[in-house]
């Protein structure tokens, strides 16, 4: 049996090379060289067994999803990837599942040239912990309190395709193998988060429902978001899956795990938007716009709407 050891060997041996690291796996601590002028940005994501990930999810697929969560939180800022710590909690010493963790780990990592610089192993419930960091430009940072009056409304892709995939999982439903991609490797909007930098006035990445987390938006800037939810784009598994018109708005507007960009930019910015998005490879779509007041109005069907809940809560019961 292979104990912590021998898999912590097996993980240094797939890591990506970075000049600015300059000690990495192996020591106490990993020494690491920021580039002069860049501010540091951090984020962590903990991922655990049937909460954030259904049971039957493959390794390959949670290894992906473990940094994509964390790296959708620096596109949200802005910010460059570079470094990334990894936390892993195995119930037995799995080398088979371990070097398939890795597969998809690894094959993200490489996308965006992050190099893993140490981390920890342990027995206990399946459980992984990445914490990441990128570089952003001073006074570049999207942050969530820069909206302002008058700005639109934005987001990326189609929101909605993860929660539905999870809805039909938990409802032991026929899956759908579109939105499970879209659930268990949601793709980070890295490219576009870059491109925004310096125009867009805030973003947050939806993981926990659009609501909630625009509502993060709107609290930090003073600001009230007026939305349609019926300008959002809805993929063509997701409008087959939940034909239902309400149904789908609730996906779509609370369901969280998709991982996309909702920002906002003044009025004068909707070419540069465009141009953004077609550069990044990702379709954006505007929503809304904000106003003054507090919070997030929502519409549908030219009337006011809402979900039973904003979003997702993990003490909300």
């Amino acid at each position: 049996m292979a104990g912590e050891f021998d898999l912590i060997d097996r993980i240094r041996a797939r890591i990506v090379a970075r000049d600015d690291v300059v000690l990495g796996i192996g020591d106490d601590a990993a020494l690491l060289q920021p580039p002069a002028g860049m501010q540091l940005v951090v984020a962590m994501d903990t991922l655990n067994a049937g909460i954030h990930f259904p049971h039957d999810t493959v390794p390959a697929d949670i290894g992906w999803k473990a940094l994509a969560v964390n790296l959708s939180d620096l596109a949200a800022m802005g910010a460059t990837p570079a470094w990334c710590t990894l936390s892993l909690s195995l119930p037995e010493p799995d080398v088979a599942w371990v070097d398939a963790f890795l597969d998809g780990f690894d094959a993200l990592a490489r996308q965006h040239a992050v190099a893993l610089v140490g981390g920890d192993t342990t027995r206990g419930p399946l459980s992984v912990c990445v914490t990441v960091f990128g570089f952003v430009s001073p006074d570049r940072a999207l942050r969530r309190d820069g909206s302002r009056v008058g700005d639109d409304v934005w987001v990326s892709g189609t929101p909605g395709d993860a929660a539905a995939a999870l809805a039909q999982w938990s409802s032991g439903r026929a899956r759908d193998p579109a939105l499970r991609a879209r659930l268990d490797r949601p793709t980070p909007r890295v490219a576009l988060g870059l491109r925004l930098s310096g125009f867009a006035n805030a973003a947050i990445d939806i993981s926990d429902g659009l609501l909630a987390d625009l509502a993060h938006v709107c609290r930090a800037s003073a600001v009230c978001a007026e939305i349609d939810i019926d300008a959002l784009p809805v993929s063509d598994a997701l409008r087959a899956a939940a034909s239902e018109p309400d149904t789908r708005r609730t996906l779509q507007a609370s369901g969280g795990d998709d991982y996309e960009l909702c920002f906002t930019a003044p009025v004068s910015r909707r070419a540069a938007i465009a141009a953004a998005a077609l550069d990044a490879g990702v379709s954006v779509s505007r929503i809304g716009r904000l106003v003054e007041g507090q919070g997030v109005v929502a519409t549908a069907g030219g009337a006011l709407w809402a979900p039973v809940r904003a979003g997702w809560d993990h003490f909300a019961g």
